[in-house]
């Protein structure tokens, strides 16, 4: 049964869901000042890749907590950390400074990653968590659109550092939202008292069952596709192909609109049609954009096409991971949080790999993103077919 919602309440979670585009969108176009500040042409997309993998670690030990003592302690721990880490950045010395500071950053990221999601689960289920999320995606969609061309400038008229200096400032108004405005949405009857080893079993039990991993990977699936975009994307545009700074922002904010206005297509077509084929039609968008983006990329046709089949796989992703987090935590509420918790590690952990290829495999063409993304294209798809049937209780839509 789903629970009274606060009209403010999914704009403040929105606003802490932000803190992930914030920190990687922001300094997207200072991918190739970074490069050159700290002598190292990989050091972006290693930092991207270190940033993946903290929010992969920290979403595991987040979720647990989170079920055991409440969301708004850890969640508050969470963006603390992210504050002095995000000073960490903006000080950084060298390559190795600066990737641990990103790893830093994002362990105390990963509690307004996760958290917020598992608040959504204590509150609704189904359509009613659908539109929920999209809520939140909508609220949280502000970051993605502006955080570019806030870098862009940073970048134009001071330097990347000041990114970080911005980053530092988003964390200390986001924990004090927190502290002033945010209650607890888990119940202390609901709380779980499990030691480690039970936590260990519950996450194996979770990733064992079938209407979770197969949605779940979905969503890691299609979370892998955008981040080998995000990683490669920047010195593609900038450097292979010219583009300025503010040119690559401009095209990135178009790229966050799209997958934003798709976004909001969710609960129309939710209720409409249901998730299971809004997955599945999402799930084939995505596979044609990228088809379309390999050849795109092996037969070059210059930048704008392939701009064009960036912007078309955003339709995909803004319909598929909303749908594929409802269908992942769905019979999960017990223990929302470490299902949210493993699912975010899924998704991370496939940003972290995508994110270490297109720094290990870049060759300044979209060749090596274009083949990525068909690749997690492809495995969407066929995970999406693996899915079992789900309903959902008339008073939860």
């Amino acid at each position: 049964m789903a629970r009274p919602v606060s009209k403010n309440l999914p704009i403040l979670l929105g606003f802490l869901i932000a803190v992930g585009p914030m920190s990687t969108d922001m300094y997207l176009p200072a991918f190739p000042a970074i490069a050159r500040d700290l002598h190292n042409p990989a050091a972006p997309q290693y930092s991207l890749a270190a940033y993946f993998i903290g929010l992969a670690i920290g979403q595991m030990t987040q979720g647990a907590l989170s079920d055991r003592i409440g969301r708004r302690k850890p969640l508050l721990a969470g963006l603390i950390i992210y504050t002095i880490a995000s000073t960490g950045c903006w000080l950084s010395w060298n390559v190795d400074s600066f990737i641990v500071f990103r790893f830093l950053t994002a362990l105390g990221a990963s509690a307004g990653t996760v958290i917020p999601r598992a608040m959504v689960r204590d509150l609704a289920d189904g359509p009613a968590a659908a539109k929920l999320f999209s809520k939140l995606m909508l609220v949280m969609g502000v970051a993605p659109i502006a955080a570019p061309m806030l870098g862009s400038v940073c970048v134009i008229f001071a330097s990347w550092r000041v990114i970080f200096a911005v980053c530092t400032l988003y964390g200390v108004i986001a924990t004090a939202a927190i502290w002033f405005l945010l209650p607890d949405t888990l119940p202390i009857a609901r709380r779980t008292r499990i030691g480690f080893i039970p936590v260990l079993l519950r996450y194996a039990a979770i990733f064992r069952e079938r209407a979770f991993l197969s949605h779940a990977c979905v969503g890691a699936f299609t979370s892998a596709a955008l981040f080998g975009y995000l990683a490669a994307s920047p010195q593609i545009f900038i450097n292979a192909y010219g583009w300025s700074t503010t040119d690559y922002a401009a095209f990135f904010g178009v790229n966050s609109f799209a997958y934003i206005g798709f976004n909001q297509f969710n609960p129309p077509l939710v209720m409409r049609f249901g998730i299971a084929r809004v997955i599945t039609i999402a799930a084939g968008i995505l596979l044609i954009a990228s088809i379309g983006l390999a050849v795109m990329a092996f037969f070059p046709h210059g930048p704008f096409p392939i701009a064009g089949m960036l912007t078309l796989s955003e339709a995909g992703v803004g319909l598929l991971l909303p749908c594929s987090m409802v269908g992942a935590l769905s019979r999960h509420q017990a223990h929302a949080g470490s299902a949210s918790a493993l699912l975010g590690t899924m998704q991370f952990t496939g940003g972290a790999i995508t994110g270490l290829l297109m720094g290990v495999l870049a060759d300044g063409t979209a060749r090596p993103m274009a083949a990525a993304m068909l690749l997690c294209a492809g495995a969407v798809v066929l995970a999406a077919t693996l899915r079992p049937s789900l309903s959902f209780s008339p008073t939860e839509s």
